[in-house]
């Protein structure tokens, strides 16, 4: 699966996700997208889950109709302990087009 982190998500997180594709906005030249942008982009480059710490994206933005799921981590701060990586992976094995997840930490 290809996943893009947005700009709060932690690095690190990636390195527990080896199965999928991870990258993240900048060295594609998008970290000064808003939200709707990003996810067109994201969504045009054939992502199929975007990763963020942002909360109020949900709020923000309608995923009816897209081909990506939205999974929310409710904190940037890392170290994550070992429950919430799996909760994380669930999401992430589980995301289905248009829907937001939210994982708390």
């Amino acid at each position: 699966m290809r996943i893009l982190f947005d700009q709060g998500t932690p690095r690190p997180l990636r390195n527990f996700l080896p199965e999928h594709t991870v990258d993240t906005p900048a060295p594609r030249g998008w970290a000064a997208l808003s939200n709707g942008e990003l996810l067109d982009m994201a969504e045009h480059e054939g992502y199929e889950v975007l990763i963020t710490t942002d909360q109020s994206l949900r709020y923000q933005q309608n995923l009816d109709g897209r081909r990506l799921a939205v999974i929310v981590v409710r904190s940037g701060s890392w170290p994550y302990d070992p429950s919430t990586i799996e909760e994380i992976r669930d999401a992430v094995d589980t995301a289905q087009p248009g829907e937001f997840q939210e994982v708390q930490i």
